[in-house]
């Protein structure tokens, strides 16, 4: 009897995350990149500012486990000098992964990046787009 009042508490206590668990609704975190307007258009496209050198192309969305994946590329001459996330999936470790995996890209410039720990399925979606936007600039 005398262990039964602890672990009647301690159980309930245990239950308490689970019963206040909200799943997420689809919408995107704080501080995450949102899909811009326009989105529709194919992999390859360019687009920028007709007097400028830069070429904005985007790559084809990948589909994961976790979720959609899509990159936009923007680069100025060969160089890349910008990258950004159109899709990624709605959870914390993308949240913390894609300024790694855009750092990596930037470093690197190319899709020949390390993934990123506790991130690797949204990593590989996200160097599988990359090369898509890569292989479509040089095309």
């Amino acid at each position: 009897m005398k262990r039964a009042l602890p672990v009647l508490v301690l159980s309930i206590a245990g239950l308490i995350p689970v019963w206040r668990y909200e799943p997420s609704s689809g919408a995107s975190p704080s501080g995450a990149v949102a899909a811009p307007a326009q989105t529709t258009s194919p992999a390859g496209s360019s687009a920028g500012p007709s007097s400028g050198s830069s070429v904005v192309v985007e790559g084809t969305v990948v589909t994961t486990d976790k979720g959609d994946v899509q990159v936009e590329v923007t680069y100025e001459g060969d160089r890349i000098t910008a990258v950004r996330m159109l899709k990624q999936p709605d959870h914390p470790q993308t949240t913390a992964a894609v300024p790694k995996l855009i750092a990596g890209t930037l470093q690197a410039q190319s899709a020949d990046i390390d993934t990123v720990s506790g991130a690797t399925v949204t990593g590989e979606g996200y160097k599988k787009s990359l090369q898509a936007a890569i292989d479509a600039r040089t095309s």
